[in-house]
């Protein structure tokens, strides 16, 4: 199994992500790309001691952003995850 601090890069902390936390126990990750369903929920349990009952992926694609003279370039491309919690579990950030 790969370590848990490669597969759940950074917890997200969005306006969307706080509401999701407050109305339905689910919180938001930025994840390895190469990362499936099984290895998140593995790392996130082991990470925080809590129960996941689900987990959801999504695939963000790089976007084309205009540089200074008629250059283009990209944005990284990202992959997220939003885990539901058991009823009654919480992770507490500091």
């Amino acid at each position: 199994m790969k370590d848990p601090r490669t597969i759940v890069q950074k917890v997200l902390l969005t306006e969307k992500g706080t509401a999701m936390k407050e109305k339905d126990n689910q919180y938001l990750f930025d994840v390895s790309p190469d990362a499936n369903k099984i290895e998140i929920r593995q790392a996130v349990e082991k990470l925080f001691k809590v129960k996941v009952t689900r987990v959801n992926t999504l695939n963000r694609s790089g976007k084309q952003k205009r540089l200074r003279t008629m250059k283009y370039g990209w944005t990284a491309a990202s992959k997220r995850a939003i885990v539901t919690l058991k009823e009654g579990d919480k992770i507490e950030f500091s």
